[in-house]
């Protein structure tokens, strides 16, 4: 069964967590760990991540579609589950560390068990150090963030604050001589200061999934997506979009057409923009 708890000790690890200095003795597993021969690349940040934020998350996984590559994370709010959703959405094997253990009684995030029975479904893994009825803990958290770190050979920090949790696992990546990735944020948003910190610390820099791949070792495909091709695999809001703003309009008037919450509206056109589909400038947005 896809959710049945097993014990693994540390010759059933991935290669790359039995190399950290502090490897944990044990590990439970739910699901089944995917190859060790694929990338495994850690995403976090901000539990309470920006529009900006999610849109950025949502483009870079996508761009990862089709490639050899695991994305981990914490199954916590904001940036891990983005990151999990992402991942799910572009097929992407995806493996989620809560700060609890694993029984469904106890698993932490309440609000996140849904989708930890969606990872389980599409053939990922819940990994855990903890009993299965141990509850999160605030020593729990970075117990499980340097298996995160551990296990994966780059570490993609999409927003921080000043003194997040993420900076933890940004540290350790470090430390293990892992690939630390940045997110640069605006220089005006409190969920920047922690990813900028490392930035001038020698991080570095992710403006696009190309940059994970260098970051990974892995080849870039032939032929990048042309915007032609990627209008063939637009979402039905996103043909909206194209379709109301054929002629250049205001942002709000765009909103107003689309009739969507303005907040589902604004992370809709930060991510056709960062896709490279539409441009704003001076209020006004057409297609490119």
């Amino acid at each position: 069964m896809k959710d049945e708890l097993k014990q693994l000790l540390p010759h059933d690890f991935p290669p790359l967590l039995r190399q950290i200095p502090d490897a944990p003795k044990k590990l439970y597993l739910r699901g089944e760990l995917p190859s060790a021969d694929l990338a495994w690349l850690c995403v976090v940040g901000s539990r309470a991540l920006t529009p900006y934020g999610i849109a950025v998350c949502k483009h870079l996984i996508e761009g990862l579609r089709g490639y050899p590559i695991v994305v981990v994370s914490g199954l916590a709010y904001g940036a891990d589950a983005a990151a999990h959703k992402a991942a799910l959405e572009v097929g992407l094997p995806t493996v989620a560390v809560p700060g609890s253990g694993l029984s469904w009684n106890t698993l932490y995030p309440r609000a996140n068990v849904n989708l930890a029975r969606e990872i389980l479904k599409a053939g990922g893994a819940l990994l855990s150090e903890e009993e299965p009825e141990t509850k999160a803990a605030d020593w729990t958290f970075p117990k499980r963030n340097r298996i995160m770190a551990g296990l994966c050979k780059a570490t993609l920090i999409i927003e921080a604050k000043e003194l997040s949790g993420s900076l933890i696992t940004a540290r350790l990546t470090v430390e293990y001589n892992r690939e630390l990735l940045v997110v640069p944020g605006s220089i005006f948003s409190e969920e920047s200061r922690g990813t900028h910190q490392f930035l001038r610390l020698g991080a570095s820099a992710v403006t696009s999934p190309e940059d994970i791949l260098v970051a990974l070792g892995i080849a870039k495909r032939e032929g990048s997506e042309t915007l032609s091709s990627l209008r063939e695999d637009l979402s039905e809001t996103e043909k909206r979009v194209i379709e109301i703003a054929h002629a250049p309009l205001s942002r709000n008037e765009l909103i107003q057409a689309l009739e969507l919450p303005i907040t589902d509206a604004n992370i809709l056109l930060s991510t056709m923009e960062i896709k490279g589909l539409i441009i704003e400038e001076l209020g006004v947005v057409r297609i490119r």
